[in-house]
C-alpha cells in the first residue's frame, strides 16, 4: 500500500505527543488525524473512511482496549497498532486478543513507528499477486482476498493476521507448518512473544474451523503446526 493510500487515525491522549506523532506522520506522507480520546476517535471512525489505526491504550473516557473494540465491531480488517507505556505480558495478551496486529512501548522513536506502520501494511499482502486465492477445507470455503471463512452459508469475516496464518496453513495442507517460517512471513521475527501471539491465532482458527469434525489443526511439538482434512 503506497503512503498516499493510507490515512491513518491516530488516537493519543497527550496532545502534544499526539501533535508530533501526527506531524512525523504526515512529513513521511501518511496523512493522519488526531483525537484526544477513544470516544472522539471512534465517532470520527464512524463517519469517516480510514486505512490504519494508532491507538494509545490508556485515554480517558473510552480506552484504547474499548475503542479497539468497538472498530473490530464495524471493521475486522483495518490494521491496528497499539501505543502504550505498558509492558506487562496479560495487557499484550488482550491486545492480541482484540486482534491488534502489534504493538509499540513508549518511549519509542519516530522513525520505529514509521517501520511498524509500513511492516503491518505489507502484512495486508504478504504473498503478492496470486490466483491462489481461495481454498476449500473439508466443509469450509476459505477466500483469502475477501477473509472470509464460510460453511453452509454462513460467513465467519477474519482479521489480515488470520487470514495469512490460514493461508499458509492451507498452502501445506495435511502437511507440516514451520513455526519459525510463518512467523518470519507473517510477525517478521520468531521471537518468544511472537510465537506466543501465534498461538493465540491458531486457538481462534480452531473455533472458527470446529463445525466440521474432519479438520483439525495440530500440534507439532517443536516443529510448527499441521493443518489436518481427513475427508481427503
Amino acid at each position: 500500500m503506497k503512503p498516499e493510500q493510507l490515512k491513518i487515525l491516530l488516537a493519543e491522549d497527550d496532545p502534544n505527543l499526539g501533535r508530533i506523532l501526527q506531524s512525523y506522520m504526515e512529513a513521511k506522507g501518511y496523512p493522519a488525524k488526531l483525537f484526544v480520546n477513544g470516544e472522539e476517535a471512534f465517532n470520527a471512525f464512524k463517519n469517516e473512511k480510514f486505512d490504519f489505526c494508532v491507538l494509545d491504550v490508556m485515554m480517558p473516557i473510552k480506552d484504547g482496549f474499548t475503542l479497539a473494540k468497538d472498530i473490530r465491531a464495524l471493521d475486522e480488517k483495518i490494521p491496528i497498532l497499539f501505543l502504550t507505556a505498558k509492558s506487562m505480558e496479560e495487557d499484550k495478551r488482550i491486545g492480541y486478543e482484540i486482534g491488534a496486529d502489534d504493538y509499540l512501548t513508549k518511549p519509542f522513536s519516530m522513525d520505529e513507528l514509521i517501520m511498524k506502520i509500513e511492516a503491518i501494511s505489507r502484512r495486508c499482502n504478504p504473498f503478492g499477486a496470486t490466483s491462489n486465492n481461495q481454498f476449500i477445507i473439508g466443509k469450509y470455503t476459505f477466500d483469502y482476498m475477501k477473509q472470509t471463512l464460510e460453511i453452509n452459508g454462513e460467513v465467519q469475516r477474519l482479521t489480515s493476521r488470520e487470514s495469512d496464518l490460514l493461508k499458509l496453513l492451507c498452502i501445506s495442507k495435511n502437511d507440516i507448518l514451520d513455526r519459525s517460517f510463518a512467523l518470519k512471513k507473517i510477525w517478521l521475527d520468531d521471537s518468544y512473544f511472537n510465537a506466543r501471539s501465534m498461538d493465540v491465532y491458531v486457538a481462534k482458527l480452531r473455533k472458527y474451523l470446529k463445525d466440521d469434525p474432519n479438520i483439525s489443526i495440530m500440534n507439532v511439538h517443536g516443529i510448527g503446526f499441521k493443518l489436518v482434512d481427513s475427508s481427503i
